[in-house]
């Protein structure tokens, strides 16, 4: 291969131009301003109807048209373990009147000789 050649190119060929490829679609600029202030403008075509909101492309926010009425950030709950979901659903007294019953299972059950350990 020469040293000079540019990969992805051949002997002859020139730019791409207007004349090749069509011409472009009329297109209307849309601005869009998310809750950190920052201000992403999007190119759409005339025809084309643009989103409500659009993720903002430097923080990853919501954004919308309206620079007023900014969408607010979506609220992340933390992680919750296994065991704060049991707690939701069930009470102290309840968790003692189970854990009383798998117990007593679990000791007739090895008095029986079904379980050894």
């Amino acid at each position: 291969m020469a040293a000079g050649a540019i990969r992805g190119s051949r002997i002859g060929s020139g730019p791409m131009g207007e004349a090749e490829r069509g011409e472009a679609a009329p297109r209307k600029a849309v601005t869009y301003f998310c809750a950190n202030d920052h201000q992403t403008a999007l190119n759409f075509a005339l025809e084309a109807e643009p989103p409500e909101s659009w993720d903002c492309p430097r923080c990853g926010l919501p954004a919308s048209h309206d620079a007023e009425n900014r969408p607010t950030a979506p609220k992340t709950e933390p992680y919750k373990t296994h065991l704060a979901y049991v707690k939701e659903r069930r009470s102290e007294d309840e968790a003692q009147v189970i854990l009383t019953e798998a117990l007593d299972s679990l000791r007739s059950r090895r008095k029986s000789g079904e379980i050894i350990f």
